[in-house]
């Protein structure tokens, strides 16, 4: 089958490969590869295209991504979330600046030890960008080889993962693995789509196994999910002369470097929990007012998914009675708050805000 699949793939793709930014680049610059491929893991080719493109605008370089800020970085970000695909990019790139004179390094070891570059990306850089015969498996490429082969394994167990790596590994064409690549990425992408198909126009229908089973709807097989927990939240939005008080999370972590507004789990009523939450986290102390506390609304309340769980923030206005200074608080103008990067629900807060100036 290797030959014909890749003839056939390759022909398909010369004709149909979608028109991209960093593909379209002449020559292959392997920098702009790399960004690419960080920002399109987790996430759809329509979503990157706009962040790409204003990313190489303001980091057209890996010096002057290295150069950049780790706030600067995160601007250019926002948005477009899993943020510590960027942090890891900026960690990297001041590796490569600084070791590899700027260059991302040719040598398989050196490049898969840079931070935020595993097996895939790995591949997917080495192929794309440097011509060598390396397999890519992102989750493209996993649904199309599930069908093509039919596999009924899970392809997200080590049993299925370990397979799938094997039957990649084997059916590369030498010397043409970077379209090859690529190909089985656009072709998961626009023809081997999750639901519904388009078999009868896939120049490897004859080919699949599973059409020919007539089981590629049932392809890719993936492990049952784990029920989300979901946890409530209380946000404080303290304002005092026209300016606001925003935390910076750490580093690492969930959203780490990122701004918020001082917020906690809570347990049971969210405002009753409001001050506890506030006092154990930051060290703020509310300040009583006359106003029973059963009474008060919430600014806004904001639903949101991650990966792993769900979250309910329960926004509400509050005074203090006193408050630690220096970082990771700070006082915040309220037109500066879009300088300021943010996760998804702290900017709806900010806009909320910004509406009521």
């Amino acid at each position: 089958m290797k030959s014909r699949l890749s003839s056939s793939l390759l022909h398909w793709y010369q004709l149909n490969k979608r028109s991209l930014p960093w593909r379209d680049r002449q020559p292959v610059d392997p920098y702009a590869v790399w960004v690419s491929e960080i920002m399109l893991q987790q996430t759809r080719v329509e979503a990157v295209i706009p962040y790409y493109e204003k990313w190489m605008k303001l980091f057209p370089t890996v010096q002057a991504l290295a150069d950049a800020t780790e706030q600067d970085v995160l601007n250019a970000w926002e948005g477009l979330g899993y943020y510590s695909r960027a942090r890891n990019l900026h960690k990297a790139a001041k590796i490569v600046a600084e070791n590899y004179t700027g260059e991302l390094p040719r040598d398989l070891d050196e490049l898969s030890k840079l931070p935020g570059i595993g097996r895939y990306t790995l591949g997917a850089i080495a192929s794309i960008a440097f011509g060598m015969d390396v397999p890519a498996l992102d989750g493209n490429i996993k649904r199309v080889y599930a069908r093509l082969f039919d596999i009924s394994d899970a392809v997200d167990t080590p049993q299925g993962e370990k397979l799938l790596w094997a039957l990649a590994e084997k059916q590369l064409p030498k010397g043409q693995v970077g379209d090859y690549n690529q190909a089985l990425m656009d072709l998961g992408a626009t023809i081997c789509i999750p639901r519904n198909p388009r078999c009868l126009i896939c120049p490897l229908m004859k080919l699949c196994l599973a059409r020919q089973n007539g089981t590629q709807d049932l392809r890719p097989v993936k492990s049952p999910k784990k029920a989300s927990p979901h946890h409530v939240h209380t946000a404080g939005v303290i304002l005092r002369d026209g300016r606001v008080l925003l935390a910076r999370r750490p580093s690492d972590g969930l959203l780490g470097g990122m701004w918020e507004f001082p917020n906690g789990r809570v347990t049971g009523d969210p405002l009753e929990g409001l001050a506890q939450a506030l006092k154990t986290g930051y060290n703020l102390r509310l300040r009583k007012t006359r106003r029973s506390i059963q009474e008060r609304e919430p600014l806004t309340i904001i639903h949101h998914g991650y990966t792993h769980f769900t979250v309910s923030v329960y926004v509400y206005r509050c005074e203090l009675a006193s408050a630690p200074e220096g970082e990771p608080l700070k006082w915040v103008q309220l037109k500066d708050l879009e300088d300021y990067p943010m996760g998804r629900i702290d900017r709806q807060i900010a806009d909320e805000l910004s509406k009521g100036k």
